[in-house]
């Protein structure tokens, strides 16, 4: 190694529809300001391509978990999930991942924290962005995670060994309420216009527009939306303004510079048919409801995890704008099926009513994962 350059242990790894770098927590310095800089030169940030680092250029791939044994009792590691802007000077410790969580465990077994126990290792995550307890279920086979198998995800080749991610326990993770505002449907004002909204907060918190308020279809591309640049202002103005009705930023301002991650914002509509990047045909009957989701001021060419998360417990509220999209036969269906730009994706959705009061029961929804890489990235000396 060059004198001039420091080296990190780290792994490639694909979670869900997502790929991240995975790092464990000692590699990295504790001071916060050396932290970043370190974290962004192994990214190769800020720079439109990246390409002095491992960043792919794209927001799906500038993702960092960060893993390490956790001393509670209730868990085998913690893990904190980093969002590391491109072309901006930012690393967005905000809210979390659902698909690079699904990488956790896999990466925690191989790694030597958690013990393999065939045919299915629970692993026990602590989410430190969220201050939450996740459950991985791993397949695995002679004492590592298990890659292959038949189950697939769209928006990713092939197929894979299912994951099973619980995120029962994200009810208010970012705010502490599932109904922030305490209302079903808030109203944002916007210049001239007034915008109907539902803001949940499970997961990650997610504000959630009818398509037809925004004037589409609700199954447009992402080519669409990100190449209309007075949409992505108004959507960004819309969100700003929720995310500081939750107390996740003082001024819309301020939201959009420095939390450009959480809260993400989904574009629903009907379940209605559509065709996917690759040429699959998606059928009206292939859904519940369709959603198109934007988080880094950028369309989602997927669904995340947490997303798809949020989106199950807020079909699960009577009168907000998911539950009013849902298709009514969905209502005492487990699994739901929301359809996403590049495809369908099952999302187990567990509720009942208290007092008129939702109360989550089970949230999880399911993904592969994959080790691409393992070694050594190479930075200059900070």
């Amino acid at each position: 190694m060059h004198s001039d350059l420091s080296e990190i242990r780290c792994t490639i790894l694909r979670g869900g529809t997502s790929k991240g770098i995975y790092i464990l927590e000692n590699e990295l310095p504790k001071e916060e300001t050396l932290r970043k800089k370190v974290i962004q030169a192994i990214f190769g940030s800020p720079d439109p391509r990246q390409i002095d680092g491992l960043g792919g250029a794209d927001t799906l791939t500038s993702k960092l978990a960060i893993v390490g044994p956790s001393a509670r009792e209730d868990a085998d590691v913690d893990y904190t999930f980093a969002q590391v802007g491109i072309d901006k000077d930012i690393v967005d410790y905000g809210g979390n991942c659902g698909n690079i969580s699904s990488g956790v465990g896999p990466f925690a077994i191989d790694a030597g924290l958690v013990k393999a126990v065939e045919p299915v290792t629970t692993v026990r995550i602590y989410q430190t962005n969220t201050d939450r307890i996740l459950k991985a279920e791993v397949p695995v086979r002679d004492g590592k995670a298990l890659t292959r198998g038949d189950f697939h995800i769209d928006g990713v080749p092939g197929t894979g060994a299912k994951i099973t991610m619980d995120f029962s326990t994200t009810a208010g993770s970012a705010t502490g309420k599932l109904i922030p505002t305490g209302n079903v449907v808030d109203m944002i004002t916007v210049g001239e216009k007034s915008y109907p909204v539902s803001i949940i907060d499970a997961g990650n918190p997610l504000v959630f527009i009818a398509a037809e308020s925004l004037g589409l279809q609700g199954n447009e591309s992402a080519a669409a939306i990100d190449g209309d640049e007075a949409l992505l202002k108004r959507i960004e103005d819309i969100r700003s303004r929720a995310a500081v009705m939750i107390g996740m930023g003082s001024t819309p301002e301020e939201v959009t510079a420095n939390s450009p991650y959480a809260p993400f914002f989904a574009i629903v509509s009907d379940p209605q048919a559509y065709t996917t990047p690759t040429g699959e045909a998606i059928e009206a009957e292939q859904a519940d409801l369709v959603s198109r989701l934007l988080f880094m001021q950028k369309m989602h060419k997927t669904y995340p995890g947490t997303g798809a998360v949020c989106t199950a417990a807020a079909i699960r509220v009577p009168g907000s704008i998911p539950y009013q999209k849902l298709r009514r036969s969905a209502d005492k269906q487990t699994v739901v099926h929301i359809g996403h730009p590049a495809g369908i994706m099952d999302v187990e959705s567990i509720c009942h009513l208290e007092e008129e009061k939702v109360v989550v029961d089970k949230l999880a929804f399911y993904r592969t994962a994959r080790k691409i890489m393992e070694g050594y990235v190479y930075i200059p000396k900070l």
